[in-house]
């Protein structure tokens, strides 16, 4: 065991941990879950520090001997795994990451003085120098929501290409509509599809524009935005040299005491992913609707079957895929509340809650990019159409009548509608037994041409 100190006293540490008191204090202090903070913050935040160090050696506040140790101690933690026994702080903690900040720091000054054999890198004089809690953290975290964004990104165009493909393979597929789950007008299976395209495109435009706001940093505002402790050459150079590192194209934020401070950029992001969860819960719950029964429900939908569906029902085969993908959404719903008041919550100079921020960022786009990628290929490649279904409702609708109102009138046909419904016979015996119209006549009207009055729906388009 070894001995370190701090403004609070002193702790006995593992002699072979990497981390220090900082750290050691978080675990003890935080028990909340077993849930440390996300790896991929952890990587973001080093590569901050590998940017500091560089930027600091450039500015000459760090020595050559000492930036060459934190850069090759950060390079040794990018490419080997040393998480499990370094990166041990909770995600769910106070201190507004401070502690996330100093576990880096420490188990990389720790590493570089072993690799080099010297006791000359400190964590907060050299691998800290000119940083805070308050610009690394949130730079770290806006790092890692970008490196993930992508991947969701991808999932979201597997969906639209996938639906796309549907919306052309039942483009001729008749259906009713149904407006509030009852019966509407007609319409085509290749008209549902390639609406529900149109959505995704849509959460696919919102994602790529969230990538702007999230591209500005408050790297080099150190405490609260003013840059105290960061020399000029540090605050031009190391968002730039960040932007190298982890090739990704950040900015410094215009003013870096509203950057520092606000975390309205993080609502928004967090708005963007639960649109697009409620997007998806909403086509789950289309397609768990119209795949329902097979024989007491809808019925015109045939999802893929994936799993025996009951423990005391034999071959009752469930939604199981749809209602994974409600549930995540659910999930993505209450972490952007969570977000909401963690961003209320912020006071003065400095937001607080900035851990759960991320936390929950960041567990969103890894649900979403996973939910999206079982529904793509559990789900909707294999969808089919019960044709048979879709035909002998619309054949034998009432709602057909509203093609009529145009030559009968509203009330006439309402007439029709509630008589066909009483004597339980079609539309079509209603008006030739009360010679309202000539057979012909009735059925041009019910031509699948004009039943589906085609209009030109301008496609959404964006950017692939």
């Amino acid at each position: 065991m070894r001995i370190e100190r701090d403004c609070v006293g002193e702790l006995e540490i593992k002699e072979d941990a990497l981390f220090g008191i900082n750290t050691a204090r978080a675990v003890h202090n935080f028990p909340i879950s077993n849930e440390l903070v996300n790896p991929l913050l952890i990587t973001s935040m080093i590569e901050v520090k590998k940017a500091a160090a560089m930027t600091n050696h450039i500015s000459g506040a760090l020595e050559g001997a000492k930036a060459k140790a934190i850069v090759v101690a950060c390079d040794t933690l990018l490419n080997e795994d040393y998480r499990q026994d370094a990166f041990v702080v909770p995600a769910f903690q106070g201190g507004a990451g401070t502690s996330v900040n100093m576990n880096v720091n420490e188990v990389i000054a720790n590493l570089a003085n072993k690799q080099s054999g010297s006791q000359k890198v400190h964590p907060n004089d050299d691998v800290n120098l000119a940083q805070s809690t308050n610009d690394t953290f949130p730079t770290a975290g806006k790092v890692a929501l970008l490196k993930m964004l992508p991947k969701v990104q991808a999932k979201v165009l597997d969906l639209i290409d996938v639906l796309d493909k549907k919306a052309e393979e039942f483009s001729d597929v008749i259906k009713l509509g149904r407006t509030q789950l009852q019966d509407a007008v007609p319409t085509t299976f290749g008209n549902s599809f390639r609406a529900y395209a149109s959505l995704f495109k849509r959460d696919y435009q919102r994602l790529e524009s969230a990538k702007e706001n999230l591209s500005f940093v408050n790297l080099g505002g150190t405490a609260i935005g003013t840059g105290l402790n960061a020399d000029d050459i540090y605050q031009r150079n190391v968002v730039d040299k960040l932007s190298s590192i982890t090739r990704i194209p950040l900015k410094s934020a215009e003013n870096l005491i509203d950057a520092t401070q606000n975390c309205d950029v993080f609502v928004e992001f967090s708005g963007v992913l639960k649109t697009l969860a409620v997007n998806l819960s909403k086509f789950s719950n289309d397609l768990r609707l119209l795949s329902s029964g097979p024989q007491a429900g809808i019925a015109e939908l045939r999802l893929p079957a994936k799993q025996a569906g009951s423990s005391i029902m034999p071959g009752k085969i469930n939604p199981v895929i749809p209602e994974v993908v409600n549930q995540v959404a659910f999930q993505v719903v209450g972490n952007d509340l969570a977000i909401t008041m963690a961003a209320e919550g912020g006071q003065l100079e400095l937001n607080a809650f900035e851990p759960l921020i991320f936390r929950n960022l960041l567990q969103n786009e890894s649900y979403l990019e996973n939910v999206i990628t079982t529904l793509v290929e559990n789900c909707v490649a294999g969808i089919e159409v019960n044709q048979e279904i879709c035909r002998e409702e619309v054949e034998r609708s009432v709602v057909l009548a509203t093609a009529l109102t145009p030559v009968l009138g509203y009330q006439v046909t309402t007439k029709v509608v509630k008589q066909a419904l009483k004597e339980k016979c079609t539309i079509k015996e209603i008006i030739l037994s009360e010679n309202l119209m000539e057979e012909n006549e009735f059925d041009n009207l019910m031509t699948s041409s004009n039943l589906l009055h085609k209009v030109k729906n301008k496609d959404y388009s964006f950017a692939k």
